[in-house]
Parts: C-alpha cells; sequence; structure tokens
C-alpha cells in the first residue's frame, strides 16, 4: 500500500487549504483513514479520523475548522482545512489502517503566516 499526499502550501492566517491523499496498491473495502501533523522537534499529532463508513472524529484543537472526507471509489482521502492558524503550521501525514497493519505517506508541508 502506498499513499501519496498533497495540496499542501503557504497560506495567511484566516485562509484555507484542501489536503488530498490518494491510496494504491491492496486496498481493502474496511479501512479507516486519517490526518495527523508534526511540528519540528515535537511528537507527530492525530488530526482527524474517517472510517470506511464516513464517521469522522476530530481532534479538540481542529474541530469546526476542518473537515475530513474521503472518496473510497478513488481510494482518496480529503482534509478541507479552513479559518487556518499559525499553530496550524506543521507537515501533516496521511495514514491508512486495514487488517492490523498502518501505512503512512510522505508529508505535506502546510505553512501559515501570521
Amino acid at each position: 500500500v502506498q499513499l501519496q499526499a498533497s495540496g499542501g502550501g503557504l497560506v495567511q492566517a484566516g485562509g484555507s487549504l484542501r489536503l488530498s491523499c490518494a491510496a494504491s496498491g491492496s486496498i481493502d473495502s474496511n479501512n479507516g483513514m486519517a490526518w495527523h501533523r508534526q511540528i519540528p522537534g515535537k511528537q507527530r499529532e492525530w488530526v482527524a479520523t474517517i472510517s470506511s463508513t464516513g464517521r469522522t472524529f476530530y481532534a479538540d484543537s481542529v474541530e469546526g475548522r476542518f473537515t475530513i472526507s474521503r472518496d473510497n471509489a478513488k481510494n482518496t482521502v480529503y482534509l478541507q482545512m479552513n479559518s487556518l492558524k499559525p499553530e496550524d503550521t506543521a507537515v501533516y501525514y496521511c495514514n491508512l489502517a486495514q487488517r492490523g497493519a498502518v501505512y503512512w505517506g510522505k508529508g505535506t508541508q502546510v505553512t501559515v503566516s501570521s
């Protein structure tokens, strides 16, 4: 299983970005996909999860500002990020969990300027 994230960039505070993460390979129909983020020197932080049935879960820090969604036909998960804050600056990683294994993609940098 391979994951490819894209959509990061530089945005001003209050702006929006949409991240995408496409999975390829042997993808099970029953899987969960998630976004995490990491600031250099700090532990990776969970951001949001979406189940194969579309149930969503969010970290308190992004609840109400970020929306996770998925397109099962494309094996792709999205993260719509609105009202961005400088503290959202991080490398964002997607992952896919299935059959007891977790797969990670390379990150995409999100930088929010004040």
